[in-house]
Parts: C-alpha cells; sequence; structure tokens
C-alpha cells in the first residue's frame, strides 16, 4: 500500500536527487548534481495481472564516471515479502538497462532501518544463488541536521533528516533547526519544502510538533498568505471592536512573537498606542523582515 511516506520519498528524490548525498559519500563518489539523474519508470511490472512499482527508479548519467541505476523505496515496517520483491526490482532493472543496479531504502526507526540493510538470500542448502543488500538511508547513516546555515545550502539533505530521525530523542530539536532554516528561501520554495516534511511524516506525533513549527517560523510576505500573514489577519479580526488602529497594532505584535523577536514593555507600548493608520500599515510590512523591534522606529 501506497503510504504518505512512500509519497514524500518518491517526490523527494524524483526531483531532488541531491538527497542521495551520503549514498554517494558512503560510495566514494562525488557529491550528485541533479543533471546527472533522469526519471525511469518505476513499472517493473513483466506479468500485467502481478503489477510491482518501485517507489523511485531513477538513471545516473554523469559525464564522467560510472552509469548505474537507482530503485529507491520507502520502508516502514519489517515485511519479508517487500525483500522478495527488492530482490525482483534489481534482478529486472538490471536486465532491462544492462547496468549496476543500486536499492535505496529509506527508513525513519532504527529496527527497520537494520533489518533494511539485509543481506537477504535465496539460498538452496549451502548454495546462494542470489544476494540482495540495499543500502539504507535512516538514522543510522542520515546526519543529523543541526545548523541553520547546512539547511540553507542542502535543503533535500535537510528535509531528508527531518523525515528520517522524526522517531529519535533529538527529533524536536532537528524540526526545529530544519524549520528556521527553510525560511532562508523565497516563499513558494519556503512552502514547498514544509510540504515535503510534512507529508513525511505521516500520522505520527512528529508531524503534529512540525505543524506548530510552522505557525512560529515561517516569515512574513505581504500578499502570499503566508501563516504570518494570516496571524496578522486573525489579530486585526479579534481588535475589530477596539478599532482598526488597535486590530493593525495586534498584527504586528503578533507577527513579532511568532518570530521570536524580543519584545520591550517600551515597544509594546509605542505600537498599542499608536493610531496612525499609515505609520501602523508600514510597521507592519517591515515586522517581517527587520531583526529588532526597535528597527521598526527607524526612519528608511
Amino acid at each position: 500500500m501506497v503510504t504518505a511516506t512512500h509519497e514524500a520519498s518518491h517526490r523527494l528524490f524524483q526531483e531532488h536527487p541531491e538527497a542521495l548525498t551520503p549514498v554517494f559519500e558512503a560510495l566514494g563518489l562525488p557529491p550528485p548534481v541533479k543533471t546527472d539523474f533522469h526519471e525511469l519508470s518505476p513499472d517493473v511490472t513483466e506479468i500485467r495481472p502481478v503489477e510491482r512499482r518501485a517507489d523511485t527508479v531513477l538513471m545516473f548519467e554523469p559525464d564522467m564516471g560510472e552509469h548505474f541505476v537507482l530503485a529507491v523505496e520507502a520502508q516502514t515496517k519489517k515485511d519479508p515479502d517487500k525483500a522478495k520483491n527488492w530482490a525482483y526490482y534489481v534482478a529486472y532493472l538490471r536486465a532491462k538497462y544492462d547496468l549496476p543496479v543500486l536499492l535505496v531504502v529509506v527508513c525513519r526507526d532504527r529496527s527497520t532501518a537494520t533489518w533494511a540493510t539485509g543481506p537477504f538470500e535465496s539460498t538452496v542448502g549451502p548454495w546462494t544463488s542470489q544476494v540482495t543488500r540495499p543500502f539504507v538511508l535512516g538514522p543510522q547513516t542520515v546526519p543529523e541536521i543541526t545548523s541553520a546555515a547546512v539547511v540553507a545550502q542542502q535543503p533535500a539533505l535537510a528535509a531528508l533528516s527531518a523525515i528520517v530521525h522524526s522517531q529519535s530523542p533529538r527529533a524536536a530539536a532537528i524540526l526545529e533547526t530544519v524549520a528556521r532554516g527553510l525560511v532562508s528561501f523565497e516563499p513558494d520554495t519556503t512552502k514547498y519544502w514544509f510540504e515535503v516534511v510534512e507529508v513525511g511524516l505521516e500520522s505520527t506525533p512528529t508531524r503534529k510538533n512540525w505543524r506548530q513549527l510552522m505557525q512560529n517560523v515561517v516569515t512574513h510576505f505581504p500578499g502570499h498568505r503566508t501563516l504570518f500573514e494570516e496571524k496578522y489577519l486573525e489579530g486585526k479580526a479579534e481588535g475589530k471592536a477596539e478599532g482598526e488602529a488597535k486590530g493593525e497594532a495586534k498584527g504586528i505584535l503578533r507577527v513579532l512573537e511568532v518570530r521570536g523577536i524580543p519584545l520591550t514593555d517600551d515597544v509594546r507600548q509605542r505600537i498599542a498606542s499608536c493610531t496612525d493608520l499609515d505609520r501602523l500599515n508600514d510597521w507592519l510590512d517591515r515586522s517581517g523582515t527587520v531583526e529588532r523591534a526597535e528597527d521598526l522606529f527607524t526612519e528608511q
């Protein structure tokens, strides 16, 4: 059955194969470049009544170096039947494309990751006729992202780290770092990565934490209906009974609070007591970008 985790894995590696960096590092290969990949059909069915599909199948074709096929699978639990399918995937793709095949399995918990490394053998007595050994991207092999700067440089790897370490004791810290790093991008890009991670976390408690982080760190971009802008509109609606100016002030304070900008009593009083709508609108527009609340009052 295709789960949300499978869908997130498919989208991530199909659109951003650079997330495979830990695999290439382990193989002693240069970091992957997106232009070296193109997607292949995930259909590995030969007899139509028995449908088999890998999550993602990519061809790696660098200008120099070995060409090979990557089959990427997401696995959320131990499944002996799936291990049999993996052997089939590798054999079929090897025969179809006449190239070496690397099977990569993505796991979120350590026990499944340990199981997925195999080897899965086809034996008769003392003789082994086939061995399948997946490369597992799991808590043991994907680095924990603890720097927002790394997130900004490698968002695909950061998204993978957030998903893979979602059951780690350090999951909360990793998610917070990834969330803060992702706001360095343009609004549409930030939204894309937030959604990839959210889907990858599926119906776990960590997913709820991630949605809360989305409300706390997404940047305010006027006109893009981001979470900050929605918070402002909520504040404006709540303050309608107290007058339009007070509603504007509440919106500004809410944006600053959600961004984690420290607010002194003097700053709060100055914003709350202001009745100049033009000035309040200017402060609102700048509240999503200033580094200090006091910067709102600096003339531009």
